[in-house]
């Protein structure tokens, strides 16, 4: 069953199986609802009843109380007092955070085959964290502690015998490993107002993603590393955990404290590969000035602006960090200043809607591991 809610804006499609109970067809429009309201359960609520009066997703036999009520026994939500004391509210518990991550990785990159955990083997072999099974004879430089013990006193017993044992470098033999790779990825979202401007939800498809991109990493790619940021009038890191919960603000586009952000994080990791994809909407117009306070100018592209957004694209790339830019606006300017951005950075730009946004990121990312790791 699909249907259109008015006040969201949002078309929710619930599967109308047989051996689902009332609990799970109800629990799946919750979790689009709970991620559209930022984790606010009790705006999630009033619009799951406003949906019910309009398409009777319950009956006499199980209602919304009875729902919230099974929510609170499996531990879906807990009560929370709030600061002053004056009255219970319920919050969402770290269970549901998880499976909400797991809804938008099903939502999005729901076509991916299960595969082993991704290590990112290179063709080549050397020092590495895991074996590779391969067994060589050894040579000059090999680590002794990869010295295979059982074949190497196998090999001393057939040239020597048992009778005058005698093991030499000849008979030694090694398991070569793999070179390791990790790539360390920083997502940066855009939280500007443009992201709800126009009656268009921009924010919820790009938290969707993040959400989908951080549950992709820790169980597909888990020697991977993901940091997230959003930037707004200025740029702060933020945790898998806060994902539900982000909203933008009424900011400016600081593009620039977002892309510097990014490279000091990405500093501090010791992997060679490193990457940063950019969500955004609109044009740069922000800059936080030397004295802490902020040059803003919405007008068109401002001079001083784009081309300290340029600079950052030139650093990045001096320490060979490529910045993928998903671009969620049309402008023919705005995709002007992307192209000069993306040239000085030798990175890539998508100009995507929202509909494909997830499929449009985890297809990069796939393609920048086969193309760095082989």
């Amino acid at each position: 069953m699909n249907f259109y809610n008015s006040r969201t804006g949002v078309l929710f499609r619930q599967a109308q199986l047989a051996d689902q109970s009332p609990f799970e067809k109800l629990f799946e429009v919750f979790k689009e609802l709970i991620t559209h309201t930022s984790g606010d359960f009790d705006e999630a609520i009033d619009w799951l009843r406003e949906l019910d009066k309009e398409y009777q997703l319950t009956d006499e036999k199980y209602t919304i109380d009875d729902f919230i009520e099974d929510l609170l026994d499996k531990g879906f939500i807990k009560a929370e007092i709030k600061p002053d004391g004056s009255e219970r509210s319920m919050g969402i518990t770290a269970k549901t955070e998880k499976i909400l991550r797991e809804h938008a990785l099903k939502q999005i990159f729901g076509k991916l085959r299960k595969s082993g955990l991704g290590n990112h083997n290179t063709q080549h072999q050397g020092a590495g964290d895991d074996k590779s099974g391969e067994l060589s004879s050894f040579q000059f430089g090999d680590s002794l502690e990869n010295i295979v013990l059982t074949e190497s006193i196998k090999n001393a017993q057939i040239h020597s015998g048992l009778g005058d044992f005698m093991i030499t470098e000849d008979d030694l033999v090694v398991e070569k490993n793999h070179h390791k790779s990790q790539m360390s990825t920083v997502l940066m979202i855009d939280i500007s107002h443009s992201m709800i401007l126009y009656g268009e939800d921009r924010i919820t498809p790009a938290k969707k993603v993040a959400m989908a991109l951080a549950e992709l990493i820790t169980t597909r790619y888990p020697k991977d590393t993901l940091d997230i940021l959003v930037f707004g009038n200025d740029a702060r890191p933020i945790s898998i955990k806060e994902l539900p919960y982000l909203q933008v603000g009424p900011y400016h586009t600081n593009t620039v404290a977002g892309l510097d952000l990014a490279m000091d994080m990405l500093r501090r990791k010791r992997n060679t590969n490193k990457q940063i994809f950019m969500i955004t909407d609109g044009k740069p117009s922000c800059l936080k000035m030397p004295d802490g306070s902020y040059y803003k100018n919405s007008a068109g592209l401002d001079r001083s602006i784009v081309e300290k957004c340029y600079s950052m694209a030139r650093q990045a790339k001096k320490i060979k960090v490529p910045i993928t830019t998903f671009m969620i606006a049309s402008d023919p300017y705005l995709k002007k200043f992307v192209q000069d951005f993306t040239r000085a950075n030798n990175g890539k730009a998508f100009y995507t809607g929202l509909n494909n946004l997830g499929e449009m990121i985890f297809e990069d990312y796939e393609k920048n591991r086969k193309k760095r790791f082989g």
